[in-house]
């Protein structure tokens, strides 16, 4: 009996070692195929590998470690490359770099409970709900953002945790805000207690004390700084839409965010404001609504860029013509400034002002930023122009040029596609249909 059972275990050792051996087997060929097959190989129907340039048909674009490698002319097969990598058919689509969107808020959404719900939030509700929205801004083909208004600690913690891998969002450049006290930027609209608490320590009064709030903002993790430097549509105040911020307190945030390696972006309505900024030195105007011919002049002079922000125009407008949440002073600026805000970016544009494509995106729908594009086309702007401001513009204005905006090899897979040539219906930015970021695919529709 015995011998028996000494028999049966040595017969069940020998599978049980078998078995093991087996899976060992599995196991290592397995992640040998994962290590060898982080090439994707994407066959392009249609490639505008550098916007502003023709696009080049049945081109394969090559992406190793989450860059592109290489961009060949025909559809190269696999074998040519590496057996192992992964395949990606997009020969019946319009492929092209990801989009970006240079004003973004991603820490709300702009309607009739957002105050509100605002007051009963934390922080860490804060944080998840922008989460939430930058996964629906990359979705929609924008991968990489700048947010240029959130609290801030809260923001530089996305930008990180996107940088590092742990959420998967778009690229975020994160502003630090300086703003007057009053101003567009300051706290309004709230009792004193309230606006007392929530006044943050970057709001100053004279060159010297702004400095000191630009220093701060940088110290605490801003990657640019925004400055207001005239009131805006959203302040729940009279104080209009011209200038804020003094010719001198603006001329020392630029220079000083400029000595600390940062760029600086103006909100300005206001001719006063948008000139004062220009002549200050600013890297860029942030909506532009009543730009004049100086404006245009100093545009030109100093290369800055005009971010227009049309669909934030168009979204307020419908809102204070449609809805009564909105205080009647907000409602009288949102109907003033929306209704110049298209006819000066028209100017603007035919007069070859750098332009680089932005929604404000919190003041509309997160997730809807193409629609900015459609007014643009509107607007005047020619299609390849404004997936040019949407690319190339604004891989300058971060200074990004060097790793993205355009599909060459070195550079970030960034890629997006379309059913539709945007070139010729620009509308086809609305149904983004594939969204690789760093060579991870986000969104892959048949």
């Amino acid at each position: 009996m015995e011998l028996v059972i000494n028999k049966i275990y040595a017969r069940f050792s020998s599978l049980k070692k078998a078995f093991s051996l087996a899976v060992m087997f599995f196991l290592v060929t397995f992640f040998s195929s994962a290590v060898l097959s982080n090439t994707q190989v994407i066959h392009a129907g249609m490639l505008l590998m550098v916007p502003g340039q023709n696009p080049l048909e049945n081109y394969t674009v090559v992406v190793k470690n989450g860059n592109i490698t290489a961009v060949r002319p025909g559809f190269v097969a696999l074998d040519d490359l590496d057996k192992n990598a992964q395949l990606i058919d997009l020969s019946s689509s319009f492929v092209m770099p990801g989009l970006m969107d240079m004003h973004v808020h991603l820490q709300g959404e702009l309607g009739p409970d957002d105050d509100r719900q605002r007051l009963r939030m934390s922080s860490s509700d804060v944080l998840m709900e922008s989460v939430h929205h930058a996964k629906l801004t990359l979705m929609a083909g924008f991968t990489t953002v700048r947010d240029v208004g959130s609290q801030s600690e809260q923001m530089y913690a996305l930008r990180d945790a996107v940088s590092k891998g742990w959420v998967m969002a778009p690229r975020i450049i994160a502003a630090g805000g300086v703003s007057v006290t009053g101003g567009h930027g300051d706290v309004d609209g709230m009792s004193p207690d309230l606006m007392e608490m929530y006044t943050a320590k970057t709001v100053c009064d004279g060159p010297y004390d702004c400095r000191r709030a630009t220093r701060r903002a940088i110290k605490f993790g801003a990657d640019m700084i925004k400055i207001t430097s005239t009131g805006g549509v959203l302040s729940d105040t009279t104080t209009g839409t011209s200038q804020q911020m003094t010719s001198n307190e603006l001329k020392e945030v630029i220079d000083t965010a400029h000595s600390l390696g940062r760029k600086v972006a103006s909100h300005a309505h206001g001719a006063d404001g948008i000139n004062a900024a220009l002549r200050a030195g600013v890297d860029s105007i942030e909506h532009g609504s009543y730009a004049n011919n100086e404006s245009i002049r100093l545009f030109k002079k100093t290369g800055a860029y005009l971010v227009p922000t049309l669909l934030a125009g168009n979204t307020v407008m419908k809102m204070a013509e449609n809805s009564d949440f909105m205080s009647e002073a907000i409602k009288a600026k949102a109907i003033n400034v929306s209704s110049a805000m298209s006819g000066n970016f028209t100017k603007a544009y035919n007069a070859g002002v750098n332009i680089a494509f932005g929604t404000d995106s919190g003041v509309s729908a997160h997730g809807k930023n193409a629609q900015e594009a459609v007014l643009m086309h509107l607007a005047g702007m020619s299609n390849a122009d404004i997936l040019q401001s949407a690319t190339v513009n604004a891989a300058a204005l971060i200074d990004f040029s060097d790793t993205l905006g355009s599909l060459e090899a070195g550079k970030h897979a960034d890629i997006i596609a379309t059913k539709k040539s945007p070139l010729e219906d620009i509308s086809a930015l609305l149904n983004v249909s594939f969204v690789m970021k760093s060579g991870i695919v986000v969104k892959n529709v048949r």
